[in-house]
């Protein structure tokens, strides 16, 4: 039965949709919290000096980055707690462990880059200036490198908000799981494109809040 037959059939919809939703934006929020600044650590980790450390932070990320995210979500829920005896995940702190890990080594790169892209006579003269390393980090190399980096940042961030979908391999509550057991529930499709305006209307708050991001960094420029 279409979700528009009626509109306490559409009102039930929406509302189931709105539930998930709701595990969508806690999925994404936790994901970008705890991701952006483990992102910068994995980064630091990547250009140390300490090849050791350099070289286990780059098997890190190639795994991450070389493996699909609906395994790692699985691996972390599933494999993990059989590796390790009594421990026990809830189903959503799985999803949080497995999405941070995996967009930290996004991140990571993606700041890896920025940093680089820095010209090295601008820490040379901020030594020359009295500058510590991490005053110079901090002061001079950080913002230039997220003025430079936002564009990237954003591309992920957008995909980010399409992949909490994945979340529904272990069973999560979020808006696309919400989508298809309405779909299953009513025999139509409708709910699913119904839920893809909601990812839509996400992503384009998303996409403002960038551009709007830019603009308060145009200062760099």
């Amino acid at each position: 039965m279409s979700p528009f037959a009626s509109p306490a059939a559409l009102g039930n919809l929406l509302a189931q949709l709105l539930d998930g939703s709701l595990t969508t934006l806690r999925i994404f929020a936790w994901t970008l919290v705890l991701s952006l600044p483990l992102g910068l650590i994995v980064a630091l980790g990547r250009l140390s000096r300490r090849r050791w450390l350099a070289g286990l932070v780059s098997f890190y990320i190639l795994i991450m980055r070389g493996t699909p995210l609906m395994l790692q979500i699985i691996t972390v829920h599933f494999i993990l707690p059989g590796i390790i005896p009594g421990m026990r995940i809830d189903r959503f702190v799985s999803t949080i462990v497995a999405f941070a890990l995996n967009y930290a080594a996004y991140f990571a790169e993606i700041y890896r880059g920025g940093i680089q892209s820095i010209p090295v006579g601008q820490a040379e003269a901020a030594r020359v200036l009295g500058f510590t390393r991490a005053q110079t980090f901090l002061r001079i190399i950080l913002p230039q490198t997220l003025k430079r980096i936002l564009q990237p940042v954003s591309n992920e961030v957008i995909t980010l908000v399409k992949d909490t979908s994945l979340a529904t391999v272990i069973a999560v509550g979020e808006l696309f799981r919400a989508a298809k057991n309405e779909s299953s529930r009513t025999a139509s499709i409708e709910p699913l494109f119904i839920a893809g305006v909601f990812y839509l209307l996400m992503n384009l708050v998303v996409t403002c809040f960038f551009h709007w991001s830019e603009k308060r960094l145009s200062y760099y420029q």
